[in-house]
């Protein structure tokens, strides 16, 4: 097997703290409920084959906890946009903070994703594994984009302690008859 091809990278997520990531912050909280959900999630609308599938991106992010916790708790909760204590979100957030640079409804159209993280720990570090479902991934990349600046060069305030180790994306057919229907693509 070539060393540039490795399938030993395992890494375990776990619920932390009734679903804070290691930082302490609860995360996914701004997740669409009920049918909202599943219009984020779930595609519909596009065909037989097509229709009840979904799209995946999943991101694993190491964290940089000594850097993180050397901020003050004033800056800790700025660089998130709410409050680490009782996760109660700030109205005036900084341009920078992650609430505000992914905020779904921010986008036009809005971005409606439906989230859910992970901590993860291991001996090359520990952070979060994020996994994102959406009816289509321009949600996803929109949000992306918007981290990195690239709309107005404000970077989101995460990249301050975190980094992402690795991104993949997948499409999720519908399951038909106990099978998946993989008609879409003439199978």
């Amino acid at each position: 097997m070539s060393p540039a091809f490795r399938c030993d990278r395992a890494v375990d997520g776990f619920i932390h703290e009734g679903g804070r990531d290691l930082t302490g912050y609860e995360d996914g909280t701004e997740n669409p409920a009920g049918d909202a959900a599943v219009d984020a999630a779930i595609l519909h609308g596009a065909g037989a084959g097509r229709d009840g599938s979904s799209f995946v991106a999943v991101q694993q992010w190491c964290h940089d906890f000594d850097r993180f916790e050397a901020y003050a708790e004033a800056e800790r909760d700025d660089i998130i946009g709410r409050r680490r204590c009782d996760n109660v979100e700030f109205d005036e957030a900084p341009a920078s903070a992650h609430v505000k640079r992914t905020a779904q409804e921010s986008f036009a159209p809005e971005a409606f994703i439906l989230r859910r993280s992970m901590p993860w720990a291991g001996a090359v570090g520990a952070g979060l594994i994020l996994v994102a479902f959406g009816k289509s991934f321009d949600a996803f990349e929109v949000q992306m984009r918007r981290m990195v600046g690239e709309e107005d060069q404000i970077v989101d305030g995460l990249f301050r302690f975190a980094r992402p180790l690795s991104g993949s994306y997948f499409w999720c057919p519908l399951v038909a008859a106990g099978k998946l229907d993989l008609s879409a693509l003439d199978m």
